[in-house]
């Protein structure tokens, strides 16, 4: 299916010239400078950059956690000022909680959401169903894979995010098998329009992996990062990774990263 013939072209956040320093003793060290980039509603843009170039600086900025010294962060044309309790996040690294099991470590997120305890298991069952994990509910942490865990983090992040799917760098814990079966089961999941997440913006220093996913890659140039490339990813879905015209679209974006 091409996702493509199914979603409206209309920029669901705006980025807009935001910078971002901190203070190293008496210098101030600029990571992030002057950055600008639009996520339309319905698409899946990843960010791409070598290490310490800002990508995850700016997630957290999406997020709320962190403000920038400058610029400013637009989500559906407002301000985007707080955190947005819409905005699911999938971490490196699962962040779940190993004293809970696995489907108290989804419910434990709809807590704010959902009051009715019952319904709240319902929508964890849910999402642990869609990555494939059901009949794992009552297993804990230590008792998983890496790749299983992983899962859990996403099912966890897929049950808030109404609106948009931050990922940061999710599968690079992850064994090359483990990593390019979740890369495929999250597509699918993305791609079904009666599904989150609708939009996706991700995080990953992995060319192969940004011209696979993407409708678009955001390229960041060294550290302060800025915006040096962006490269619309036309290839049909699902994407042949071994093709001609696989290997070209790596190496275009390959060459535009490059000094």
């Amino acid at each position: 299916m091409n996702r493509h013939f199914r979603f409206v072209v209309s920029p669901l956040l705006e980025v807009n010239d935001v910078k971002m320093s901190f203070k190293y003793k008496t210098k101030e060290v600029v990571t992030v400078q002057d950055v600008s980039f639009t996520v339309n509603r319905g698409e899946f843009v990843t960010l791409i950059g070598p290490s310490g170039c800002g990508k995850s600086t700016i997630l957290k900025m999406i997020l709320g956690l962190i403000t920038p010294v400058s610029g400013e962060l637009l989500f559906e044309g407002k301000p985007l000022r707080d955190a947005n309790p819409h905005i699911g996040m999938v971490f490196q690294f699962h962040a779940l909680f190993p004293w809970l099991n696995v489907i108290k470590n989804i419910e434990v997120v709809l807590e704010s959401f959902v009051r009715d305890k019952k319904e709240r298991e319902s929508i964890a069952k849910k999402y642990l169903k869609m990555v494939g994990l059901d009949g794992f509910e009552k297993a804990y942490p230590r008792e998983l894979s890496g790749g299983m865990k992983q899962r859990v983090s996403i099912a966890r992040s897929l049950s808030v995010a109404e609106d948009i799917l931050l990922m940061d760098e999710p599968f690079v814990g992850l064994d090359v098998f483990s990593a390019q079966a979740l890369r495929e089961e999250l597509l699918d999941l993305w791609e079904n329009p009666e599904l989150p997440p609708k939009t996706v913006l991700m995080v990953t220093h992995n060319v192969d992996e940004a011209v696979q996913m993407s409708d678009r890659i955001v390229i960041l140039s060294h550290r302060p990062g800025r915006v040096i490339g962006e490269i619309s990813i036309d290839l049909p879905r699902p994407r042949n990774t071994r093709s001609s015209e696989f290997y070209e679209m790596v190496d275009r974006v390959i060459t535009t990263m490059s000094p």
